[in-house]
């Protein structure tokens, strides 16, 4: 192979994958989201809520830290996870095929196809044992965004990973979250630091 056939695969790899109209239509860089509207702060993101729309933190257990925001909508589940990326390459085209790599290892299949937000990784995935029927498995697509300084990685599962309607309410609402790189310096593929939303108590929760 020669280095000129070398230099456009890397080129290619570290290109940056997005909507054409992502600066306008999401998802978006915190400075482009508009000031005024009433996101809810979680750190990394910021999520605009709309009705039926059910968040949740996941966890991780040794560190206590948030590792994702998950998003129930509309029959489907949305998990989100922002990372820091270099100002002028992108990280979705790398981290696409080592996800495809991780899911054959455990014995799933994925399917790449071209999606809203660009390329995108339809899986299905291996249910493991006691937690449905034996040799079943669940769909789930992986999609990603390249930002400015950013990438966002989404999971969608339940009724936006099958049903063309559901998955439009789904693409919405990943269009709709806004990403706060924040200014410290971070490595490349770091998790941006989310947290729980600072809103004061409802009134009967203590």
């Amino acid at each position: 192979m020669s280095d000129t056939a070398n230099t456009d695969e890397t080129a290619d790899v570290s290109a940056k994958s997005a909507p054409e109209d992502r600066a306008t239509e999401g998802p978006l860089d915190e400075v482009e989201a508009n000031p005024v509207r009433p996101y809810v702060d979680l750190g990394g993101v910021k999520i605009l809520p709309r009705e039926g729309l059910h968040l949740r933190l996941e966890i991780e257990e040794g560190s206590k830290r948030v590792v994702a925001i998950g998003l129930d909508y509309a029959g489907s589940t949305l998990q989100v996870q922002p990372f820091a990326a270099p100002r002028s390459s992108g990280l979705w085209h790398e981290i696409r095929a080592q996800i495809a790599d991780q899911i054959g290892k455990q014995g799933g299949t994925t399917t790449l196809r071209e999606g809203p937000f660009g390329p995108e990784l339809v899986a299905e995935i291996p249910v493991a044992a006691g937690q449905g029927a034996d040799g079943s498995s669940r769909l789930a697509r992986f999609i990603g965004v390249d930002g400015p300084r950013w990438f966002l990685r989404g999971v969608i599962a339940g009724e936006g990973a099958v049903n063309p309607d559901a998955a439009s309410e789904i693409e919405d609402l990943f269009r709709s979250i806004v990403v706060v790189r924040g200014s410290a310096p971070m490595p490349p593929r770091d998790l941006i630091p989310l947290r729980m939303p600072a809103t004061p108590a409802e009134p009967g929760q203590s």
